[in-house]
C-alpha cells in the first residue's frame, strides 16, 4: 500500500501541464493574451511529446498538422542537398516555436531533429485556427511571431552574405548568449549543444574554418573553449568583432 507522500508523488506526476501555470510561457505562448485566453489555448495543447537524442521531431515533406513549443531541450533544423550533404537552417531552444515553416504549403520544408534528450508541447494548427475566432488577437500574435521568423531568416543571409568567419561566430556567438539570458540562464557562460560542424554548415564555414575562428577569439581572450562549453570573458569585445551588422545569428 502507498504511503500518503508516494500517493502524492503518484497524483501529482499525473497531473496535466497546464499552459496558464507553465514557466515558458511567455516564451512560447503569443504576448497579450489574458489568463482567460489563455487557458482556452491550453485546452487544445497536447502535452509532453519526448524526443530522443537524435530523433526527428519532423521530416521534410510530411504534411502540417501540428506547430511544437519546445518545453525542454534543443533542435535543428535541416535541408538534405542534392550532393547529401545535410545543411542545417536553425538552431531552436527551449521556449520557442517549431513548424512555422509549414504553414503556408502545409507540408515541412525542413526535418527537425533533437539534439539533446527534448520534450515539446503540440499545438494542432486546425484547433488554432477554430479558437482565433473566439480569440481574434490570436492569430495576429502569431502573424508577429512568423514576421520575426522571416526578419531572423533574413538576418542569417545577411549574415553569411556579409561577414567574415570571426564576425560570424562572434554574431552566433552572441545570439545564442542573448537566448540564454531571457530564458533565465548565464549569458556569458553556457554548453553548445551542437557540433563544430553542425556550426559550420550553420554559418556556411568549413569545420577547419569554425575551429580557427573558436582558436583566435580564445587566443585573445574573449572567450574560454572547453570542448563545448563557452565561458565569455569580455562580451563588448565579441561584440566589436561581430562588427557594425544587427543582423542575428
Amino acid at each position: 500500500m502507498l504511503s500518503d507522500s508516494s500517493t502524492k508523488r503518484f497524483e501529482i506526476s499525473h497531473i496535466k501541464p497546464n499552459c496558464a501555470t507553465c514557466s515558458f510561457r511567455e516564451l512560447c505562448l503569443p504576448l497579450g493574451l489574458n489568463e482567460q485566453e489563455v487557458k482556452v489555448l491550453g485546452d487544445v495543447v497536447s502535452y509532453k511529446r519526448k524526443v530522443q537524442r537524435g530523433s526527428y521531431l519532423h521530416r521534410t515533406g510530411t504534411a502540417f498538422q501540428t506547430l511544437f513549443a519546445i518545453r525542454r531541450g534543443f533542435f535543428k533544423t535541416c535541408v538534405l542537398e542534392e550532393d547529401g550533404r545535410q545543411q542545417v537552417t536553425g538552431f531552436y531552444m527551449t521556449g520557442e516555436l517549431l513548424g512555422l515553416d509549414a504553414i503556408s504549403s502545409e507540408i515541412h520544408t525542413c526535418d527537425a531533429i533533437a539534439l539533446e534528450d527534448s520534450e515539446v508541447c503540440e499545438i494542432p494548427f486546425a484547433k488554432l485556427e477554430e479558437i482565433s475566432l473566439t480569440i481574434p488577437s490570436l492569430m495576429h500574435q502569431f502573424h508577429k511571431i512568423m514576421s520575426r521568423e522571416i526578419v531572423r531568416d533574413h538576418g542569417v543571409m545577411m549574415l553569411l552574405g556579409s561577414m567574415k568567419a570571426e564576425e560570424r561566430l562572434a554574431t552566433f556567438l552572441l545570439n545564442l548568449s542573448r537566448r540564454f539570458s531571457i530564458r533565465g540562464y548565464s549569458a556569458s557562460d553556457f554548453n553548445l549543444r551542437m557540433t563544430r560542424e553542425e556550426i559550420g554548415s550553420y554559418l556556411g564555414l568549413k569545420l577547419e574554418t569554425v575551429s580557427r575562428a573558436f582558436s583566435k577569439l580564445q587566443d585573445e581572450n574573449i572567450i574560454v573553449v572547453d570542448n563545448k562549453h563557452i565561458q565569455i570573458n569580455d562580451i563588448e569585445r565579441l561584440k566589436i568583432k561581430m562588427g557594425n551588422s544587427s543582423c542575428a545569428a
